[in-house]
């Protein structure tokens, strides 16, 4: 009772009110528990990439942990090889310029970059819109953080993609910032020139700053595309990317965003009072990962095409239909109109099949009656849960 009673004297922020622990970090203890069971439940919920970075970066790094010299303090913008090394990346694959010395912050992960762009552009009680479906860090950090949320729908009827009539005609005299997210997530919907032209437009007559993560332009897509490569979009854009997705490296957390150098140095501002630079080896290698030709992306993507075909078979055993045009590392697939509820199907196919499949509803609710399958997983074990999903459908 006295434990109880002092307990109770404490309470968490405020701004922990309506805000969730995250989906996956729940799910997965739940699945991990299973697995202690000895139940052995194939995982083909995140986004977390299986296949290992090029040769040339991990040598890079075990050759560079051993600098006695290289274990200090890194500089908060990163160094000066890691910012040239985006550069040239970016000049390489999406004809983008960018100054390395101002234009470029790299970043510990691309989560940490949405904290700190709603840290410097957003004020409490200001607001922000979040594409439905979305990345749930959009508005789980905004709600934090005391913005306001205004979602924009995304409809399979119009390609995923923003309806620009609808977002005219609504109040947005206090909208800072518009999260967009191509190609996008969970959808596989991709980028179009047309699409970011429209983006830049909207935020230059607007007064709104696009926000464009785009982690996945290099998985399963001939054509990668950068908002910034429209004229006058670093005036008005800010864009993300992760070498989590395109280089197999998340566990590495290393990402970037690029932008004018006014919106740089503000994020800098925050950057700079909350964490510190990466490990010096990590980032050598980083930029060594960077180097990377296209043969190996190719090869990286040819894994994905198996997989895909796989995942393509799953959706079909659970009565799913998708669209084949999608990219990135993910298949979305509608579910069945005798399926009522996305989350029963979810569910029976995790305890049935041992199979976990993430349900549409945790992007949001136009994504309510969609499924998504992470092709992050190995051929056999995608093979092994199309044919446990089978055999649940044999034994209804």
């Amino acid at each position: 009772m006295q434990k109880e009673n002092q307990a109770s004297k404490y309470a968490p922020a405020n701004r922990l009110t309506g805000v969730s622990e995250y989906y996956f970090s729940k799910k997965l203890k739940e699945v991990a528990q299973m697995n202690a069971e000895g139940k052995n439940v194939i995982s083909l919920g995140i986004g977390s990439p299986d296949m290992p970075p090029s040769e040339q970066t991990v040598s890079t790094l075990c050759q560079e942990a051993q600098n006695a010299d290289g274990h200090g303090y890194q500089p908060y913008v990163g160094i000066p090889e890691l910012r040239k090394a985006f550069a040239g990346w970016y000049q390489q694959w999406y004809n983008v310029e960018l100054n390395p010395n101002t234009e470029i912050q790299p970043l510990i992960g691309s989560k940490e970059g949405i904290l700190h762009v709603t840290l410097a552009f957003v004020n409490p009680g200001e607001q922000v819109l979040v594409p439905n479906p979305g990345y749930p860090t959009y508005t789980s950090l905004s709600n934090i953080l005391g913005a306001e949320v205004v979602t924009y729908n995304l409809k399979e009827e119009n390609g995923w993609m923003p309806d620009f009539e609808e977002l005219e005609a609504m109040d947005l005299t206090r909208v800072k910032l518009m999260w967009t997210n191509y190609p996008n997530m969970p959808t596989g919907a991709n980028a179009t020139p047309e699409l970011y032209e429209k983006l830049v437009d909207f935020a230059r007559r607007k007064g709104i700053i696009i926000v464009n993560d785009n982690p996945y332009s290099f998985i399963l897509n001939d054509k990668p595309l950068s908002i910034l490569s429209v004229p006058g979009a670093k005036e008005c854009c800010i864009e993300f990317n992760s070498m989590s997705k395109s280089h197999n490296m998340p566990g590495w957390r290393i990402g970037m965003l690029a932008s004018n150098a006014d919106f740089v140095q503000w994020i800098l501002k925050v950057k700079s009072n909350i964490d510190s630079g990466m490990f010096r080896a990590m980032q050598l290698a980083a930029a060594k990962a960077l180097e990377a030709g296209e043969d190996w992306y190719a090869s990286n993507n040819q894994n994905y095409r198996n997989r895909r075909q796989l995942a393509g078979e799953i959706m079909e055993a659970l009565q799913c239909t998708y669209d084949d045009h999608q990219v990135g590392m993910f298949l979305w697939g509608k579910i069945p109109a005798s399926c009522t509820d996305v989350e029963e199907l979810t569910e029976k196919v995790l305890h049935q099949a041992r199979v976990f499949i993430t349900p549409g509803f945790i992007f949001g609710s136009n994504g309510a009656r969609y499924i998504r399958i992470s092709l992050c997983c190995k051929d056999e074990k995608l093979a092994e849960a199309l044919e446990r999903i089978k055999e649940m459908n044999k034994n209804k």
